[in-house]
């Protein structure tokens, strides 16, 4: 595994809730691979995993993606986010993987994508995010 900013860094609780974990990045490139827990609890009526929860695991995709290739010294803050919802998601494991597609002095571009175990993907996504230095993030 290669070594990256998030390695110093403690995992936040909406982290923790989705089963965020790091699984591949190209730090130089701006790009990242994750893995969450597409959990039953996250479903709605039809059994499917709920949107919202979808939007968070991407939206928690993209922040590491910048963080990772800006060597931890910037987080983000989501501008806007626009997502699609291509197919079902069913409980179990999901892949997420992002890409800075532009990385400026206060805004980055993003986007993304999950993926179902069999590589179906289930959304993408495409955010500009506000750029903040994690020295003034960070007491």
């Amino acid at each position: 595994m290669v070594k990256t900013a998030l390695d110093n860094f403690r995992r936040p609780p909406c982290a923790e809730l989705l089963g965020w974990r790091l699984l591949d990045a190209r730090p130089q490139e701006g790009w990242i691979k994750l893995g969450f827990d597409g959990k039953p609890e996250f479903c709605n009526p039809a059994g499917f995993i709920q949107g919202g929860m979808l939007s968070a695991m991407l939206d928690d995709t993209m922040g590491p993606a910048v963080l990772v290739m800006s060597e931890g010294r910037l987080y983000t803050t989501t501008i806007s986010m626009t997502v699609n919802f291509l197919s079902p998601a069913k409980p179990g494991p999901i892949t997420g993987e992002a890409k800075v597609t532009q990385l400026g002095k206060t805004i980055a571009f993003v986007e993304a994508k999950l993926m179902a175990e069999d590589g179906t993907v289930l959304a993408t996504a495409s955010a500009s995010e506000r750029l903040l230095e994690a020295a003034r993030v960070v007491k």
